[in-house]
């Protein structure tokens, strides 16, 4: 009997102890309330594959990915880890670093200029503002505009490159390793399509790095006005395929062609990665159709 008085006492305790927990009269311990179902629409809707599915067709890509962008279900993968050299995707890389640690206002004095590759025009001495070399790092997958981004937005070029790598481990790609700005081949320069899917889907979530990489052309100019950067995107896909939105090409000798892509239709995303193709306009569009095709979006 002296047992079970202290025992029933104990409990009551911790049956009010609870009430006043659940019932907000103790704030700094308080749980989270059960969803109610309004709060369930809320949830992203998911894609689930449809009655009458239907495989992707075979690729000459060395690796591709296709997942939803809200959710990060995978829809299709063909060696998703195999590590492959980048190319020009790595700008994507270049950009997010480079607004965590400058503004997009800031003007910088371009001093050494990048020789190789693509550019978008800069010369030592021009004044230019970081948006202004984003734009001619993603648009026309400028070099040059690679390289005074990693210079300038940073105590250091080497910096800059740490800056990348821990952006990679915060970002889950745990396959990749950048050792340049701007994708040139070198064999501790690698990514897997898994990985580049998580990279995009961080630049996607950027407002100014999603305006730039859809826009199809453009002029820019310095901030003195007196001389202008004409812009091309490299990415055929803007304006054929419906939704498309960017996001990267990448091309060099050893990487053969990759793109990225992201696609947005009725609101459902979808990003496509192929690397190491041989035609990777059509291959990404040809994904982006089977994936819209032979999947609906649910609701949880």
């Amino acid at each position: 009997m002296k047992l079970v008085r202290p025992f029933v006492f104990f409990l009551i305790i911790i049956v009010f102890v609870l009430t006043l927990l659940y019932s907000g009269y103790l704030p700094l311990l308080k749980v989270p309330k059960k969803l109610n179902i309004g709060q369930t629409a809320q949830l992203s809707p998911y894609p689930v594959k449809v009655d009458n599915f239907q495989d992707a067709q075979q690729l000459t890509a060395r690796a591709a990915t296709v997942i939803d962008n809200k959710t990060g279900i995978t829809l299709y993968e063909k060696n998703p880890t195999l590590k492959h050299l980048p190319a020009s995707t790595t700008k994507l890389m270049t950009a997010i670093v480079a607004l965590e640690r400058c503004l997009p206002q800031t003007v910088i004095t371009v001093g050494y200029v990048q020789p190789e590759g693509t550019k978008m025009g800069l010369a030592a001495g021009d004044k230019v503002t970081v948006e202004t070399l984003l734009y001619g790092l993603l648009i026309p997958s400028g070099n040059d505009a690679a390289y005074v981004l990693a210079y300038s937005c940073s105590d250091s070029y080497e910096d800059f490159l740490a800056a990348m790598n821990r952006k990679a481990k915060e970002l889950g790609m745990t396959d990749s390793h950048f050792a340049n700005p701007a994708g040139f081949d070198d064999k501790f320069q690698y990514s897997t399509a898994r990985d580049l899917t998580k990279l995009s889907r961080a630049a996607v979530a950027n407002p100014l790095i999603a305006k730039i990489v859809k826009t199809r052309s453009v002029v820019v100019s310095d901030v003195n006005g007196t001389k202008a950067y004409y812009l091309e995107n490299v990415n055929k896909l803007l304006g054929v395929v419906p939704g498309l939105e960017g996001v990267k090409t990448g091309q060099t000798e050893g990487s053969l062609e990759n793109l990225v892509t992201y696609t947005n239709r009725s609101g459902k995303g979808v990003i496509t990665v192929v690397l190491g193709s041989q035609d990777r306009f059509g291959e990404s569009q040809s994904l982006i159709e089977w994936a819209y095709k032979n999947h609906s979006w649910v609701n949880p």
